[in-house]
């Protein structure tokens, strides 16, 4: 299946009440891996890089993975910029081949962050891409990136932020974080209170570290999408660290990758599975 358009993928999940899980990518090995992981369970998700990690490959180089990857998929899957940091980055992923697209200004003011916001939205709709954004800021690690800010996400701003953005989905912070080092203290009150007053669907980043049953309950506030990546990183890393442990003398790379893939493969197997029961 080739790589499906956002719009797509958020009327397919929608349609059918799922609860779609985006899994940060950084190689070869994590993108099969998610590819893998997804058809396995026959649900529909997104493969999604960073801005941060894309300094590794660059958008061509995960276009062209993630085609590979999909080759034999039987599944809808999305290709999505996460945490995109310019316009620049937007552009440069659009025009590469990504199906949808996250403008993160949310270190910006209000109003900067809607002007930040509102000019991805207008090249990306141009070629019809859904656009996320992102109203209030986590505490913790994005990557290798710190976020010191902790700002909950003003439920009075949001019908306003997302009207004149024009954005498609909308992250919001309530208590969840970045990274497994920072407890997540989710507000579902504040959630339902956001819920009511927002025109489009709900994004959760920080599911890593989030009890599934939370999970599953925020599914009633119009929450449509959740990142998952530490799990992941986590499954990856520790691999080629057991076998280092193992015998520090190893040297088999591809045979610790397949690993790496199969260990992956299965969180978010297992991932997908819970978050729609």
């Amino acid at each position: 299946m080739k790589i499906v358009n956002g719009y797509d993928l958020m009327d397919y999940g929608k349609q059918h009440k799922y609860l779609l899980p985006a899994f940060n990518t950084t190689n070869l090995e994590m993108t099969y891996a998610i590819a893998k992981g997804l058809n396995n369970v026959n649900l529909p998700g997104y493969i999604q890089i960073s801005s941060n990690n894309l300094r590794l490959s660059g958008p061509e180089a995960i276009v062209a993975i993630t085609r590979e990857a999909l080759k034999d998929s039987d599944v809808p899957i999305s290709l999505h910029l996460d945490h995109g940091k310019s316009y620049e980055d937007v552009k440069r992923c659009v025009d590469a081949g990504f199906t949808s697209i996250m403008i993160d200004a949310s270190h910006l003011s209000y109003e900067e962050n809607i002007e930040t916001t509102k000019k991805a939205v207008d090249y990306c709709h141009f070629y019809g891409i859904p656009v996320e954004t992102e109203l209030g800021a986590l505490k913790g690690k994005e990557e290798d990136i710190v976020n010191e800010a902790d700002c909950k996400t003003d439920p009075n701003l949001v019908n306003d932020f997302v009207m004149r953005s024009n954005c498609d989905l909308l992250a919001v912070s309530i208590g969840n974080v970045h990274g497994l080092d920072i407890e997540p203290k989710i507000d579902i009150p504040l959630l339902e209170e956001i819920s009511s007053v927002c025109p489009v669907p709900l994004v959760m980043h920080g599911g890593s570290g989030i009890p599934f049953e939370i999970i599953r309950e925020i599914k009633q506030y119009g929450m449509l999408k959740v990142n998952y990546g530490s799990d992941l990183r986590k499954a990856f890393v520790s691999t080629f660290g057991e076998a280092y442990v193992q015998g520090n003398n190893t040297a088999n790379v591809i045979e610790h990758s397949l690993a790496a893939v199969d260990n992956v493969s299965k969180a978010v197997e297992h991932i997908t599975r819970i978050i729609n029961l």
